[in-house]
């Protein structure tokens, strides 16, 4: 079988639309990312500042009130919602009516779930309704995957969900290694199935649909840190809000993020996760979007 063919530059510049001069933040989308749980507001603001740099209008983070200051101390320019909470700080089913009164208020376009949130029967609650009732294109990453089997997602339109190895092998109950060998067959699999995109996070990354694959050729060894996932996320995110579908959204967000790390690196090591969030207006830049 041919090897898939690699994203160019070239290919993302046309996907991402120009501003009018007279732009403003209510014409760039507005993304809602349910994130985080005491002691991982960070994997939260990371999603946010990758969503904000990559141009969304406006991003509101959705998190347990314990650790909504955390958000708003180091992601000003980030909206919060803040959620209830169990005794753990793990959100709670109560949080449904807040999030849903949020959406129909906010007129929300997007939604990410999953960095930070924790394994829990009533986040796993959370999720699925969420998935059920919200009719948005979604990005699912990181514990939104965890509380998920993948039967549970088959069929939703609009889906796109970004594994790396070990969340791909405990979705498929398979050892990492087979997805180490088949990384292309297993994603092309699971999107076909389910009918939805895959971004199997890896070196290359495998974006498909079940239909159609691509590699992505942009990242580098220093970006094997904590918390690039979470930026990717948002990256994607953002991108959706700015009215991208969501192939185009997965594509151009596994690229540029790919694209920023090869960016701000200076060395195979010591990049951070915020590095990268932050050199996301220079890969656009790099690629002509201007």
């Amino acid at each position: 079988m041919a090897k898939p063919a690699e994203l160019t530059g070239k290919q993302i510049e046309h996907l991402l639309p120009r501003r009018p001069i007279d732009a403003h933040k209510g014409l760039n989308g507005h993304a809602l990312i349910l994130a985080g749980s005491r002691g991982m507001g960070g994997a939260a603001v990371l999603a946010a500042r990758g969503a904000l740099r990559i141009g969304a209008g406006l991003v509101t983070v959705a998190i347990v009130d314990s650790e909504r200051p955390t958000v708003t101390r180091q992601l000003p320019e980030a909206l919060t919602l803040g959620l209830p909470e169990s005794a753990e700080g793990v959100l709670t089913e109560n949080a449904l009516p807040v999030l849903r009164e949020h959406a129909e208020k906010r007129r929300l376009n997007t939604a990410a779930i999953g960095p930070g949130l924790s394994v829990n029967a009533a986040v796993t609650r959370v999720i699925k309704t969420l998935l059920k009732e919200w009719g948005l294109p979604i990005v699912l990453d990181a514990d939104g995957l965890n509380n998920m089997k993948l039967n549970e997602l088959r069929g939703r339109p609009k889906l796109i969900i970004t594994p790396h190895t070990g969340e791909m092998a405990k979705l498929l109950h398979v050892d990492i290694e087979d997805v180490k060998k088949s990384p292309v067959h297993l994603a092309e699999c699971v999107a076909r199935e389910h009918k939805l995109i895959c971004v199997l996070k890896g070196h290359p990354s495998v974006i498909t649909d079940g239909k159609q694959t691509v590699l992505n050729p942009t990242g580098n060894p220093a970006m094997a840190t904590g918390g690039m996932g979470d930026v990717l996320t948002g990256a994607i995110v953002g991108l959706l809000a700015q009215g991208l579908e969501v192939w185009e959204a997965a594509c151009a967000g596994v690229y540029l993020h790919g694209l920023a790390g090869d960016i701000a690196a200076e060395s195979d090591r010591g990049l951070l996760a915020t590095d990268v969030a932050d050199a996301l207006p220079r890969a656009l830049a790099k690629i002509g979007v201007h």
